[in-house]
């Protein structure tokens, strides 16, 4: 995980964002702050939603299993803005191979 902008440079795909699915809401904040338009916001697939814990399930039903997904993670810069927003801090950064 990194933890603050000077772990990961600001190339992009130096570093990408990983969404916990357990956490995620779908709530678009991190779509809306990225300037780099890293996020899309979609369904999460039936055949994934066997990996969510029982409160990720609960979560993801109660919100139509709406979720952002990392559609462009080349494009991140690690600017941190998508995690600072989240507001169910489901949102790590990690270095990428």
């Amino acid at each position: 995980m990194i933890s603050t902008i000077s772990d990961c440079t600001q190339e992009p795909g130096k570093c990408i964002p990983v969404i916990n699915r357990n956490k995620c809401e779908g709530k678009e904040d991190c779509k809306e702050v990225c300037p780099y338009n890293v996020f899309t916001i979609g369904i999460l697939p039936k055949e994934d939603r066997s990996i969510l814990n029982f409160v990720g399930k609960i979560k993801g039903y109660a919100h139509g299993w709406k979720q952002a997904f990392v559609t462009n993670g080349d494009d991140c810069r690690a600017c941190m803005l998508c995690v600072q927003k989240c507001p169910e801090k489901a949102i790590t950064l990690v270095k990428s191979i």
